[in-house]
């Protein structure tokens, strides 16, 4: 039987850029190789020199098609073999590279809110509001929660596919969840982010419903959407001195961070709904109103993790890892 092959791979749109996939047949036991697309297409390349090329650098089941069918996880590279300048992994690669003495480590927290019709499922046909968020956070019943179905059916997929799933959960807005993606290394939990990413835009796709990663997906009085990402090294898991150096670290280069954490990161970071205005930065034991939150657990051990909570949804996560090991282990080497 020949083995389908869903060839993923991130796109050049800006400000937030889009998966992109398409099929390639392979004979049974044929390794992935090398593969073409038309990047004039995907705002990647000018139509008189539109070829790009996907060099696969992650494969994993694809538990859509079953079987021995796969998916290839790709980056994008120019003709010469060398990355296109959207390719945001490569860079990751290098600075992992540089630091992996410090055995970075990270849990990515994907919230992402369905649509159908365009309105946030569980938001009242024909247009106004539901009731005001609170009930719905892990919430149960018809009532209260919305897309369920759809989210197990991802989750489901998920551990097929062999990624490091930790969990899931419904969020505060109706419509809104949240799967998390670690602990594990870089560039590893963010390859298997973007694949989980598609997996639930294929999933939701089936059921008539839209997955979106935008953090502010309805304006007012609710919550957006979030992608909080838990950072530690060897020696914040050790001790709590490096604890605070990393989360001093990051204070340092704010700026940076917040520009590569995800466009429209103003609209979500005002200082209200869990997070601490975007223009400052702050950190706290237990605060999810800092822009850095040291969990109770950790400044109760001595030691742990730190949990970056500015990322939005749409953050691309090859950007924000690199950016985590390059401010941090930079500080504690």
């Amino acid at each position: 039987m020949a083995v389908k092959a869903e060839y993923l791979w991130v796109d050049g749109t800006q400000p937030t850029a889009k998966l992109r996939s398409k099929t390639k047949i392979l004979a049974p036991g044929e390794k992935p190789g090398i593969w073409g697309f038309d990047g004039s297409s995907t705002n990647q390349a000018p139509g008189d020199k539109s070829d790009c090329v996907l060099q696969p650098v992650f494969v994993c089941p694809d538990p859509i098609r079953g079987g021995d069918n796969i998916l290839v996880l790709c980056e994008v590279e120019l003709i010469d073999g060398t990355p296109h300048p959207t390719n945001t992994r490569a860079p990751l690669r290098a600075v992992a590279e540089k630091y992996a003495d410090q055995e970075a480590i990270f849990g990515i927290e994907q919230e992402y809110t369905f649509f159908k019709d365009g309105r946030p499922l569980g938001f009242p046909v024909g247009g106004g509001y539901p009731a005001p968020q609170g009930g719905y956070y892990c919430g149960v019943g018809a009532d209260e929660v919305f897309g369920r179905e759809i989210v197990e059916e991802h989750m489901d997929a998920v551990l097929a596919a062999g990624l490091h799933l930790s969990g899931i959960n419904a969020e505060v807005m109706p419509g809104q969840w949240e799967f998390q993606i670690g602990p594990v290394g870089a560039p590893l939990v963010a390859d298997e982010l973007w694949v989980a990413r598609w997996l639930l835009y294929r999933i939701a796709e089936k059921h008539g419903v839209s997955a979106t990663l935008d953090p502010k997906p309805v304006k007012g009085d609710w919550n957006g959407a979030g992608a909080h990402t838990n950072f530690s090294t060897k020696a914040m898991r050790e001790g709590y001195d490096a604890i605070i150096a990393g989360a001093e670290a990051l204070g340092k280069k704010r700026q940076e961070h917040v520009d590569g954490y995800g466009a429209g990161i103003d609209q979500r970071l005002t200082g209200l709904h869990e997070t601490a205005p975007w223009t400052e930065y702050s950190y706290g034991v237990s605060d999810r109103g800092a822009s850095v939150r040291i969990p109770w657990q950790v400044a109760k051990d001595g030691k742990g993790y730190i949990e970056d909570r500015r990322p939005n949804a749409n953050v691309d996560p090859y950007v924000v890892t690199r950016l985590l090991i390059d401010t941090i282990c930079s500080e504690l080497a």
